[in-house]
């Protein structure tokens, strides 16, 4: 019998029978994912955060995921598990609350910089723009971009709530799922999918290069400087800088809804 025909005849007598041992054989089963995700949302973390330690985290999201799972749904356990995998990584990255205040302070700043420009000048503000509206100069503000790419929980990667409440959703999700329309996500939820596209479309060509190449083609930040031709750390810079912006433009938008 093929993998895949053994890994569906699991999931039919588990669901049945709910039984410990069909649980975790799909646990070992799907193992593999687990690491990949913490791979991924370890990639943008400091290197002193331990990946066994994401990996135990997202074992939590993976059994979460297996419980939850209605195989007749027409939607693969993979897209549906590594959302949770990752909430659950991210969840607990939260509960330790190691990113410093000042870096959460700073990352804030910028993203409300970000905001007020681009509703006063309706476009994407420049850098020049940015550090402007802060009060201080282009270099400062790209130490201040590298440091919050050093202590940033996963970009993308962390939870949103459509509107600051309620359910959360991944914004890596609304750009990564392939297999079509979820249906549990929520109105709110898709028009915050629709919004972050278009915020998507909207960046400035570097940006939305380097937003491309790791979230859709999966390269990592050194791969893509070697595309671009820059370092990593430029690349850490424009990334960050591409989800101030993205998470700017969604403020935005989600404000605008909560108001009509």
């Amino acid at each position: 019998m093929a993998a895949a025909d053994q890994t569906q005849t699991l999931w039919q007598e588990y669901r049945k029978s709910k039984d410990q041992d069909l649980r975790d054989r799909l646990i070992l089963t799907y193992a593999p994912l687990v690491k990949f995700v913490a791979g991924r949302v370890g990639a943008s973390l400091p290197a002193h955060v331990d990946e066994q330690d994401l990996v135990s985290y997202g074992l939590l999201g993976l059994i979460g995921a297996i419980e939850r799972f209605d195989p007749s749904r027409e939607i693969k356990f993979e897209t549906f598990a590594m959302a949770r995998i990752r909430g659950a990584i991210i969840d607990e990255l939260r509960s330790l609350d190691w990113v410093p205040r000042s870096v959460r302070t700073r990352a804030r700043q910028i993203e409300r910089a970000i905001a007020a420009l681009e509703k006063e000048l309706m476009r994407a503000p420049t850098d020049e723009e940015i550090a402007k509206k802060l009060g201080v100069t282009q270099e400062e503000l790209d130490d201040s971009l590298l440091e919050i790419s050093r202590s940033s929980v996963g970009a993308l990667d962390e939870l949103w709530s459509p509107t600051g409440g309620g359910d959360s959703i991944a914004l890596i999700d609304t750009i990564e799922d392939e297999s079509g329309p979820d249906p549990e996500l929520s109105l709110e939820q898709t028009e915050v999918k629709e919004a972050l596209a278009e915020a998507i479309s909207d960046l400035p060509e570097r940006e939305k290069l380097v937003v491309t190449l790791y979230y859709y083609e999966e390269l990592t930040l050194r791969e893509i400087g070697e595309v671009l031709g820059v370092t990593e750390s430029r690349v850490s810079q424009l990334h960050t800088k591409a989800i101030l912006r993205l998470k700017a433009h969604l403020s935005g938008v989600t404000r605008e809804t909560a108001e009509t």
